[in-house]
C-alpha cells in the first residue's frame, strides 16, 4: 500500500511539473498544407508530375489497346489456325500482359520517386522558414495546425509565407 501511494505521489508530481512547463512554453501553429500548396515552386512541381503522369497514361493506354486488338484478332482466328499458332499466340498475349503489368509498376515507382525528388527540397525549405519565423518570434514549439482540434494560439502561416516570398 505504501509503495502504491509513493508511486501515485511521484506520478502526480511529474504531471504537475509537466503541465507547468507546457504552460510556460510559447506555442504557435502553422498550416503546412496551405504553405506548401501556395508555394510557386510547388505549383511548378505539380505541373511536372501531372505531365509525367499523362505521358505514362498515354503509353499505358497504347499498350492496352494493342493488347486488346491482338486478343480480339486471336480469338476470332482461333478456330481457323493451327494448334501450334494458337499456343504461340497465347504465349504472346501472356507476355504482353506481363509487360503491361511491369510497365504500370515501373511507371508508378518512377512517378513516386520523381514526386519525392521534387517535394523534399520544397518541404525542407518550408521547414527552414517555419523554424526561422518561430525562433524570430520567440516560440519554443510550432505545431502543424492541420491535425489540431483547437488552434486558438498564434498562427504563423502568413509570416512563413512572407519568409518564403509569397
Amino acid at each position: 500500500m505504501m509503495k502504491q501511494l509513493k508511486t501515485l505521489l511521484i506520478a502526480a508530481t511529474l504531471l504537475f511539473s509537466t503541465s507547468q512547463v507546457i504552460a510556460q512554453a510559447k506555442i504557435a501553429h502553422v498550416d503546412t498544407n496551405e504553405i506548401m500548396s501556395k508555394m510557386p515552386a510547388m505549383m511548378e512541381a505539380q505541373k511536372q508530375l501531372d505531365n509525367l503522369q499523362k505521358t505514362y497514361d498515354k503509353e499505358f493506354k497504347t499498350m492496352v489497346d494493342e493488347y486488346q486488338s491482338k486478343l480480339e484478332k486471336y480469338n476470332r482466328e482461333a478456330e481457323t489456325v493451327t494448334e501450334q499458332l494458337n499456343t504461340e499466340r497465347a504465349k504472346e498475349v501472356q507476355d504482353m500482359e506481363k509487360r503491361i503489368q511491369d510497365y504500370r509498376q515501373t511507371a508508378q515507382k518512377e512517378l513516386n520517386q520523381k514526386e519525392e525528388d521534387l517535394m523534399k527540397p520544397l518541404m525542407d525549405r518550408a521547414k527552414a522558414a517555419i523554424e526561422k519565423v518561430g525562433k524570430a518570434k520567440g516560440y519554443q514549439y510550432v505545431i502543424n495546425s492541420t491535425g489540431l482540434l483547437l488552434a486558438d494560439g498564434p498562427d504563423l502561416t502568413t509570416d512563413v509565407k512572407k519568409e518564403l516570398g509569397f
